[in-house]
């Protein structure tokens, strides 16, 4: 039978007040002479810093808390381990959003991205995790694709810039897109066509452009490039994917520690959850996170009758007031559409002279 579980499917198309959860928290991860295991600091501030790390290792701290990050939670690997399995396996116990490996090696990347699908298909943990060149397809892992950045007087990689970026979403609010975001720290990276722009972003790449005047972040893209029926164009948006993964968490987490197994499971019940629910869905619309009209949970009346019926109940004869207040025993049955509020990433102005 297994344990109770909570499974809220985010579908493109398809009582307790839910508190919206944080959504800044970042995990970074390093490697580092202080420690002979793993070690985790929590960072509210950049004066929290720990003064054992190498001056490199301070730098990406730094660089992270420049985009105003609500917490930095650095996870410290001997400067010897050979590999991040300590840490993954960390991570898993540990409460963050967004999470990134400065410094990493490209051999390291592959397996930093399986993990980071793995958390959140497999496991149900909504994080994302910001990897330098990484072609990963997936909405799990932001891919940074931008080398030979020009900045504090140094010329950084990707894997070196990643906490910077990292810092920077995990730092924005959710009426905000990491596009076009301004690096007013950067003199200087490649220069890149528009058609050369274009084609990275489709491609999934998060890439820093230089507009002739400054340098910014193209668009907020995740490396998600192939779309499917309940995995569509929205979870390309670093901006939607963090909306909906807010969501999920704080739903899930609400329904675990105020439902299952301490509410008795009567239609009455079910109104109250989803009365709890589309109150909060209201609470996103009036923030201008939702699309204000078009974001409601109902009871989900196919699943609901396609269990009745496997556990031999007449449903054919049922009216559909019957099929909603049926017992289901311990299962309820509810789906949501919701569409989140995407930023202005394109203009097009036709001027008539």
């Amino acid at each position: 039978m297994g344990l109770p579980s909570v499974n809220i499917i985010f579908q493109q198309k398809a009582v307790k007040a839910i508190e919206r959860g944080s959504v800044g928290i970042l995990a970074m991860v390093l490697k580092d002479p202080l420690a002979t295991s793993l070690v985790e600091f929590k960072l509210s501030d950049i004066a929290d810093m720990p003064a054992e790390l190498t001056a490199e290792n301070k730098e990406y701290v730094e660089h992270a808390f420049m985009g105003t990050p609500q917490e930095v939670k650095v996870v410290v690997l001997p400067a010897g381990a050979s590999d991040y399995s300590a840490a993954l396996n960390y991570l898993e116990a540990i409460r963050f959003n967004l999470a990134v490996f400065p410094g990493i090696a490209a051999a390291d990347t592959t397996t930093i991205a399986s993990w980071a699908k793995s958390m959140r298909d497999a496991k149900e943990r909504k994080i994302q995790v910001v990897l330098p060149h990484s072609a990963a397809d997936h909405e799990a892992v932001i891919n940074f694709a931008t080398d030979n950045i020009q900045a504090f007087g140094k010329t950084y990689d990707a894997s070196r810039y990643a906490a910077r970026i990292a810092g920077l979403i995990a730092g924005l609010p959710l009426t905000v897109a990491p596009t076009f975001r301004v690096l007013s720290e950067v003199q200087d990276v490649p220069k890149l066509s528009k058609a050369d722009a274009d084609a990275a972003v489709d491609a999934g790449k998060l890439i820093l452009y230089h507009d002739g005047g400054k340098v910014k972040i193209a668009r907020g893209v995740t490396s998600l490039v192939t779309t499917t029926e309940d995995k569509g164009a929205d979870w390309k948006k670093i901006k939607l994917s963090r909306i909906y993964d807010m969501m999920y968490q704080d739903i899930k987490e609400t329904i675990e520690d105020e439902y299952i197994g301490s509410v008795q499971n009567s239609y009455e019940n079910k109104l109250l959850l989803l009365n709890a629910i589309n109150a909060y869905y209201e609470v996103l619309e009036q923030e201008r996170v939702l699309d204000t009209g078009k974001n409601r949970c109902a009871i989900n009346l196919p699943a609901q009758k396609t269990y009745l019926k496997s556990i031999g109940e007449a449903v054919d004869a049922m009216t559909e007031a019957q099929l909603k207040e049926a017992n289901t025993r311990d299962k309820v049955f509810l789906v949501s559409n919701v569409k989140g509020l995407d930023a202005i990433e394109e203009v097009q102005l036709v001027v008539n002279l």
